[in-house]
């Protein structure tokens, strides 16, 4: 069982359902000390919490996924205008794979009925934990249930949805009704929500009854529209037929909406050094109807990286695996828009790079001088005073979690200056393609853990991490 992997790229680690493939495009040594102090100047920060997952926001509020100094998961949520602590209570996973990271909550709801949904460490009998919803401003419990194993709750349009069994062969995925933790519907396997009705820039409102669609890991895996409401399959895709038979799930992927589509990722996987790469790359599907509109095999995302359906920066990699220019695809079309050919590509160690404007594609040479271009004419650029961000570090510590080996943090952003490869100081917040935004506010996390808020965004978009 191997869903969207952390992995450790010559020691990087790239975020859930983001690809092996990174390390063919990623390159170079540990960075130095120092931290990311975006937003010391705007919004609010709590430097006093260790965030280790994504930030999940809704409704007013922000929750996290934290690490105590004792080794203890928390979940913490925070008023979204002002970043006030509302309330923490102890978290828990039970059955998630390492290489998924560490689940975060579930914000779900409107207004005054907003919940948070957690795993909480109380064991019940044969249970191992407790599915725990909480009120999202007074933390007060709403509803409880009882859980053997699960990768997390996660929101899918105005229900609650989560595999569960994940470690016996009765898993399945169900749908609840946040308010009481009441069964909707339910199917066997295990599944991931990859885009809903009600989910804001990630929904897309086409009208009609409320749909979900999910990610089945199986085999063969595919993607299903099922009405939300009934669970009513409406229509199902098997990814392998846009990009190949002989899908490994352990490589990663990675799903973004825009509006009427869903751009799909499916990443390599090596079982060991010598051998073939799993099947890979991208395609397009109609959300309407689950029709293929595009499909580009044997292309390999990039890190770090926006979300696939704000932009689509790839390197090229050839029938006999050797791996070529990097290329930029409209994720409308598939078709390629630019391209930056191998032979510019530096000899030197580096690591990708871009601006908060995604107009360049850097080569980061860690306290050298890197390289840059444009990534629309695809000629080099001048690197004086070129602010791009790039991983803080790529060799993180392992986290301290009493009897829950191999997680790692959220991977964080830093500001270099290309012309030198040294940080920059009081860069201000990193780039929206990474934090992404939910009603205006970004929230992320610091490479020490510290929790920022900004309100500078308009609308809803995905960042990186979905």
């Amino acid at each position: 069982m191997a869903p969207h992997i952390h992995i450790r790229l010559r020691s990087a680690v790239i975020p859930t359902h983001m690809a092996i493939g990174a390390s063919l495009v990623i390159a170079g040594c540990s960075s130095g000390s120092g931290s990311d102090r975006a937003a010391s100047a705007i919004g609010w920060a709590d430097t006093g919490v260790n965030t280790v997952s994504k930030p999940m926001s809704g409704a007013g509020v922000t929750a996290v996924t934290s690490l105590s100094k004792g080794g203890a998961l928390e979940t913490a949520v925070y008023e979204l205008a002002g970043g006030k602590r509302l309330w923490v209570r102890p978290a828990t996973m039970a059955g998630r794979p390492a290489g998924m990271g560490v689940q975060p909550p579930a914000v779900v709801g409107a207004g005054g009925a907003t919940v948070v949904v957690a795993l909480e460490p109380q064991k019940k009998g044969k249970w191992n934990a407790t599915l725990v919803a909480r009120d999202a401003r007074t933390g007060q419990q709403k509803w409880t249930r009882p859980v053997d194993s699960t990768f997390g709750p996660v929101r899918c349009g105005p229900y609650l949805c989560l595999s569960e069994f994940t470690a016996s062969k009765d898993a399945r995925f169900v749908a609840l009704d946040p308010a009481t933790g009441r069964g909707m519907w339910k199917m066997p396997g295990i599944a991931e929500v990859e885009w809903s009705d009600g989910l804001g820039a990630a929904g897309g409102g086409q009208g009609g009854a409320p749909r979900v669609v999910v990610f089945r890991m199986a085999k063969h895996p595919a993607l299903e529209s099922r009405d939300l409401k009934t669970g009513k399959t409406l229509w199902s895709f098997p990814v392998e037929q846009a990009v190949g038979s002989g899908v490994n799930l352990s490589g990663g992927w990675a799903f973004g909406s825009l509006g009427d589509a869903l751009i799909g990722y499916l990443a390599p996987y090596q079982a060991k050094k010598g051998e073939p790469l799993s099947t890979f790359g991208f395609f397009g599907l109609r959300l309407a109807d689950g029709q293929q509109t595009w499909a580009r095999p044997g292309m390999l995302r990039v890190y770090p990286s926006a979300n696939p359906a704000i932009a689509l920066i790839t390197r090229e990699v050839d029938p006999s695996g050797r791996y070529g220019g990097f290329a930029q695809l409209d994720p409308r079309s598939g078709q390629t828009t630019s391209r930056i050919p191998a032979e510019k590509v530096p000899q030197s160690a580096w690591w990708l790079a871009f601006p908060s404007d995604l107009s360049t594609l850097g080569f980061l040479s860690k306290d050298h001088g890197g390289a840059a271009y444009d990534l629309h004419a695809a000629t080099p650029v001048r690197l004086k005073g070129r602010k791009s961000w790039s991983f803080c570090t790529v060799d993180p510590a392992q986290l301290q979690i009493p009897g829950q080996p191999g997680f790692y943090p959220v991977a964080s952003l830093c500001a270099y200056d290309l012309a030198t490869g040294k940080r920059i100081g009081n860069p201000g917040p990193p780039p929206g393609w990474y934090t992404g935004a939910v009603d205006g506010w970004r929230v992320w996390r610091d490479e020490n853990g510290a929790l920022h808020g900004a309100h500078d965004a308009k609308g809803t978009s995905p960042g990186m991490y979905g």
